[in-house]
């Protein structure tokens, strides 16, 4: 297996994608995390004095997903057609599920775009919500699908 992003000589380069046709893309990711049960519920009764947690890590996961090139070396800038963060409370476990989707239509993939908006968005909820519970901790962070480009679809079981 060779790695493209690499030349002959060992040198880090961005891959060339000028003679690739641009596809429609999309990447879902996922990221968990886990808090003590009363901070769940602060961030269910919207008692957490930084605000609204579930918006402000949703619009820290959205910028995110467009600063990805300034944050990842080798990625291409792209232009994002939709991204979106939701998620999903899981009381029994004391957790949230963080989700990610972006979508384009590009000549390379937006999994590190996905990737880079769930575990913004997740760190966002840690810094929200730190003051009342430092053993926050995000878990489980992962590619969940990808679609487009001439590898196909990839859907993590």
């Amino acid at each position: 297996m060779s790695f493209s992003h690499f030349d002959t000589d060992g040198r880090a380069i961005m891959v060339d994608i000028s003679a690739k046709q641009p596809t429609l893309r999309t990447a879902i990711a996922e990221a968990k995390v886990r808090m003590l049960p009363t901070t769940l519920v602060r961030i269910q009764n919207q008692g957490i004095n930084k605000g609204d947690v579930f918006n402000v890590s949703r619009l820290a996961g959205i910028s995110a997903a467009k600063k990805t090139p300034d944050l990842i070396p080798l990625s291409h800038p792209l232009m994002l057609n939709a991204v979106s963060i939701d998620f999903e409370i899981d009381k029994s476990e004391s957790t949230i599920l963080v989700r990610s989707k972006v979508v384009a239509v590009e000549r390379t993939g937006v999994e590190m775009e996905a990737m880079v908006a769930a575990s913004t968005a997740a760190l966002t909820i840690y810094d929200m919500c730190k003051a009342v519970d430092r053993d926050i901790t995000i878990c489980e962070m992962h590619l969940v699908y990808k679609e487009g480009g001439k590898s196909g679809i990839y859907k993590r079981t």
